[in-house]
């Protein structure tokens, strides 16, 4: 575990994933976060990106969004929710990498105030815990629909075991519904 007076970063399962946790300042008026600070994070994760732009997704409870990632213009993302609680899952997808093929799912909500890096070649998805959701990502570049990617959300290869209750489907569109299995997915 890293730690500054702004911020602790604590490794997952997964090489390179991280969750961030921002100092919280609090009484009793309410709190104060400093959200992102891009010196502290490149300090924190030993590597400057630069984020070229801000997401914002809002969803309902078991909305299910992902796995997805681009082949070229590679995102990190960094990720956290503003409103709600969801179950965010990282996938490595990067061949030469020690996690090769594992996941990492950690629990983002507005009151946790934790975040996750996604470095660049992982793929990525969440699941809405609660009745609605707000998701915010920072990317390290641009949208590329033309090399976008889908990984299977139920492929048993990798076998994510998301918070679903027993007989509730998750809500998915049909881009992620038609996800691509491990063997047939391009890695990186």
């Amino acid at each position: 575990m890293l730690s500054s007076a702004k911020l602790k970063l604590s490794k997952t399962a997964v090489d390179g994933v991280y969750i961030v946790e921002p100092k919280v300042f609090g009484d009793e008026r309410g709190w104060f976060t400093e959200s992102f600070n891009a010196r502290d994070f490149a300090s924190a994760i030993e590597q400057d990106y630069e984020f070229v732009q801000d997401n914002h997704s809002f969803s309902r409870q078991w909305i299910l969004r992902g796995l997805h990632y681009q082949m070229q213009k590679t995102q990190g993302k960094l990720v956290r929710v503003l409103a709600g609680a969801v179950f965010d899952v990282a996938v490595d997808i990067r061949k030469q990498s020690p996690t090769y093929g594992k996941w990492v799912g950690i629990e983002l909500s507005a009151e946790n105030h934790r975040q996750m890096w996604i470095p660049p070649g992982l793929a990525h998805g969440f699941l809405v815990l609660t009745p609605t959701a707000e998701f915010l990502y920072k990317t390290t570049d641009y949208y590329d629909p033309s090399s976008e990617v889908c990984l299977a959300w139920d492929d048993p290869t990798v076998a994510i075991k998301w918070p679903l209750p027993d007989g509730i489907p998750p809500n998915m569109n049909a881009k992620d519904l038609a996800g691509l299995s491990w063997d047939q997915a391009p890695k990186f």
